[in-house]
Formats: structure tokens, sequence, C-alpha cells
């Protein structure tokens, strides 16, 4: 049976205790998809939204949010990220954008849920700005793709 690490023997929520963990390189990616318009992405492709950048702040953004984390989830760790690299990427004949999030430390936890709020923020902030162009937005698919390092070793989706 799973044993879910942050619960206590009584079934309380906890912290977990990475004291005695090693440090060791930890990468996170992350991926989610902005569902979109096409005049609504054609927009934003051509730079010609009326609220400025949409892509450079989601981009922004997703740095923020993962530096963020451990004050939006409750149970995360405060982290010394070393490294957060948003990439946008536009698909023209889907109608979205799609997000990338790459995060890495040398720590003792993972960076896995940086990763996500990263993409989750960037997201978000897509949907902001375009709300008022295209109320028909769609977030989706977000997941982790991939992490490296750490006891628990490497996974790839």
């Amino acid at each position: 049976m799973t044993h879910f690490t942050h619960l206590n023997e009584k079934g309380e929520a906890q912290m977990v205790d990475v004291t005695e963990k090693e440090f060791s390189q930890r990468i996170a990616v992350a991926s989610g998809i902005v569902q979109m318009q096409p005049n609504t992405l054609k927009m934003i492709i051509e730079g010609k939204h009326k609220k400025g950048d949409v892509l450079a702040t989601a981009r922004i953004a997703g740095i923020q949010a993962a530096k963020k984390t451990a004050d939006l989830i409750p149970l995360c760790h405060p982290l010394f990220l070393t490294s957060v690299k948003l990439d946008l990427s536009p698909d023209i004949e889907a109608n979205c954008l799609k997000i990338q999030a790459t995060c890495k430390l040398s720590g003792q936890t993972g960076v896995e849920m940086e990763a996500l709020t990263a993409v989750s923020v960037a997201g978000l902030t897509i949907y902001d700005m375009c709300k008022a162009v295209d109320k028909e937005m769609v977030i989706s698919s977000i997941q982790l793709e991939e992490k490296k390092g750490g006891k628990s070793g490497n996974w790839q989706r």
C-alpha cells in the first residue's frame, strides 16, 4: 500500500521532514495548454493585444509563481531555485498556446510542484489578459512531464 508522506500516523497533515535527505541535483518539467479562438492566438502572436505582450507577461508570471509555490501550496518546502524557464509556443493548427516550465535546484526535495505551479499561473495569466476578447479559452492538460534526481530517481511521462 502507498504511504502518504504528508500525513502523520494520526492522519493529520504535516510538512515532510527532509532534514536527513542528501542534497542532489533536481529537475522537473511540466506542461499545459491554453486553447483559444484563432483570432485570439493571432493577436497574441502578432503582439497586437491592447494589454501588451501576453507571452512576456505570462513568462514572468510563471517564473514568479514557481518562486512563490511554498506560499501557495500549504505543505511545500520553500526552495532555493537555481533556474526557472518557461517556453510558450503557439500551435496555429490546434489554436492553442503550449506552455512548458523547467525548474532546477540542488536540494533535499523535488521541484515538481514549482514546475506545475509555473505552468498553471502562466496559463491563468494568458486567460486574464485575453478574457475580454475570448471568454471561451480553456486551460488544460497541466501535467508533470519529467523529473530527475532525488531518492526516487528519474521519471518521464
